[in-house]
């Protein structure tokens, strides 16, 4: 596993994608500690709660060439007949990616030792502050896994980063976009019936199988309809409430308030594990494929 861990490293490190990673999160980083300690809110918390946004461009920026350009070059043939499991090879890509984004963070959590070193006032609770960069740093490692499945499932790079990046959009803007969802009980089941339909579409690309992912969506369907017969007035506003429980980077919204959510953190740590999961499975069903 280290082996691929150097490798993917060195591919980030050699080319620009590190260093456009890095330099986003540290430029936008400077600007709004500079804007909100000028404003008199010396507060790091402000500063991690405006700079998720980052992670809407650096998390395909990041993980866009991991898989998708090994897929594209035909590498990923060198990969598969490597004497090691799957596991442990998108273990160590995850783990360079991880890297990478560790390091203008870093640096990030240099800011408010610098600014209470040179503030006569307002300083910057630092229990808080870097309570918030652990949640930053999880929901960073939460979305690195997610984009590195989208590009296991892409072979090239440019489709990798656009679909990553609509993804980001989406999950950014999850709970605004719910908001136009009416809370009525078949509002929410047509919802859930479409959510239903795309894991089926996920499910056929990540096996294959046309026939078993339509049996499956088609029997997930069946069941959310009973589940509707049986208990219709509880899907009154349940697909929103549901969203809003999922939502990625919403979870973050405690931080901001100087709370320390250990949910949260075990909610990232879930959402990288699974996403991680289905990596290996969509590289296994390749490998076996080829």
């Amino acid at each position: 596993m280290s082996a691929i861990y150097e490798r993917e490293l060195d591919s980030q490190l050699n080319g620009l994608t590190g260093y456009v990673y890095g330099a986003l999160m540290l430029l936008f980083g400077g600007i709004y500690v500079m804007a909100y300690h000028l404003e008199g809110a010396a507060d790091f918390t402000y500063v991690l709660y405006s700079m998720t946004f980052i992670y809407l461009i650096g998390t395909p920026l990041l993980t866009m060439r991991s898989i998708a350009e090994e897929r594209h070059q035909k590498t990923d043939q060198l990969l598969y007949s490597l004497p090691m499991s799957m596991t442990k090879i998108v273990l160590g890509k995850y783990l360079a990616l991880v890297t990478v984004m560790l390091m203008p963070i870093a640096v990030l959590a240099l800011y408010p030792l610098v600014v209470n070193s040179l503030a006569s006032a307002g300083a910057i609770p630092l229990k808080a502050a870097y309570g918030a960069l652990v949640g930053f740093i999880f929901l960073g490692m939460a979305l690195t896994a997610i984009g590195l499945f989208i590009s296991s499932l892409m072979e090239n790079v440019g489709l990798a980063a656009g679909s990553c990046f609509i993804v980001m959009l989406l999950l950014y803007f999850l709970t605004s976009l719910t908001g136009y969802i009416p809370d009525s009980a078949a509002a929410s089941l047509i919802a859930f019936a479409v959510a239903a339909a795309l894991f089926g579409l996920i499910l056929w690309r990540l096996t294959r199988h046309g026939v078993f992912a339509l049996v499956f969506t088609l029997l997930l369907e069946a069941a959310l309809g009973v589940c509707y017969w049986l208990f219709q007035s509880d899907f009154s506003g349940l697909f929103a409430d549901v969203v809003r429980q999922l939502a990625v980077f919403d979870r973050f919204n405690s931080f901001s308030y100087d709370i320390f959510d250990i949910t949260a953190l075990v909610y990232y740590a879930s959402v990288t594990a699974v996403f991680l999961f289905l990596t290996v499975q969509a590289m296994e069903r390749r490998r076996w494929a080829e």
